[in-house]
């Protein structure tokens, strides 16, 4: 086993049948919006370069055969359907979205366009596709369901690092939020076997995140556990520093947040995730109908662990944990 992380199903990679063919190199060059709920990235870290990447590996190459036009909402639920118009009207051949609101809103600007999710929650319950199998429209991708029993053990592996931890608040999106519909359900339901409860903060937009920490605080919360919205991700920074000061022990859904001073992550590596939604536009863009190529759902979760952080919470990482990549 590999001692950096801990596997829920490994099945030749992060996702299933990866696509090892390269475009085609001539002809003429093909137009790829990309529709993103959050703001565009300030660093080289970024979902939109994990997807060139991919792109890239498989022949794709900005300016020669490709471009792709970017639109971001800037966190703001109200300009989707607004940039989702304007690619539409850019009459591009593919629209990757980022987030399942964006999904949401490619698929209700365009019925024609192909429309590849990027790590979209709960796509057959909303709508977007009939059946994971066979999607039956215009939509098809990647979704970023953790799967049946995942949001229980963030909360376990939370628990058993900080075993004195018995109020853990969620940060999340609330009802508005559609693609964390029932998290909040699920974890109360389990919580007693675990020795703790569970409280709710929600933040709709980034601007909401203040006041959410402050009714984590009101709350007296001990634990925290942390959706991966683009509300919370705009707000990384103050949300890890607010566990950091307020020494409550947090764990999130992105190692990323490991890396910026969070506690812990379980989850899975959502560059992978926009990396391999190449894959869906290079057989869109050769020919293939979305409609005939099934949705993927994440195989392969990893445990990561922030030592410094551990420590400076006073936090001794039991043996059962030891299995994690610290940093």
């Amino acid at each position: 086993m590999d001692r950096r992380k801990f596997i829920g199903t490994l099945a030749g990679g992060l996702f299933a049948n990866p696509l090892a063919a390269s475009a085609q190199q001539a002809g003429t060059i093909r137009n790829i919006g990309w529709l993103d709920l959050g703001s565009a990235p300030s660093t080289t870290d970024s979902s939109l370069e994990a997807f060139r990447r991919g792109l890239r590996e498989l022949g794709w190459i900005e300016g020669r055969n490709v471009v792709i036009e970017a639109r971001y909402a800037n966190d703001d639920l109200g300009r989707l359907a607004t940039v989702a118009a304007e690619l539409v009207g850019r009459k591009v051949d593919v629209i990757v979205t980022i987030t399942t609101p964006a999904a949401l809103a490619a698929k209700k600007a365009t019925s024609s366009i192909p429309i590849v999710m990027a790590g979209s929650s709960r796509p057959v319950e909303l709508g977007l596709v009939e059946s994971l199998a066979r999607p039956g429209n215009n939509v098809t991708g990647v979704t970023n369901n953790p799967g049946a029993g995942v949001n229980q053990k963030v909360v376990q592996l939370l628990k058993e690092a900080a075993p004195n931890v018995s109020r853990v608040a969620l940060l999340w999106g609330g009802t508005a939020a559609p693609g964390e519909a029932g998290v909040l359900a699920q974890l109360q339901a389990v919580a007693p076997a675990l020795g703790i409860s569970i409280l709710s903060a929600e933040a709709i937009q980034p601007s909401d995140v203040p006041a959410a920490l402050a009714a984590i605080s009101w709350q007296r919360s001990d634990g925290l556990y942390v959706l991966p919205s683009s509300t919370n991700t705009a707000q990384r920074k103050l949300i890890v520093d607010f566990a950091l000061a307020n020494r409550v022990p947090s764990i999130f859904a992105d190692a990323r947040w490991v890396r910026s001073g969070g506690l812990m992550s379980y989850g899975i590596d959502w560059l992978e995730l926009r990396r391999h939604s190449a894959t869906y536009v290079d057989k869109i863009l050769r020919g293939a109908k979305p409609s005939d190529l099934p949705v993927e759902q994440p195989t392969k979760f990893e445990l990561v662990i922030n030592r410094k952080t551990a420590e400076t919470l006073g936090l001794t990482i039991p043996k059962s944990l030891q299995l994690a990549d610290f940093i």
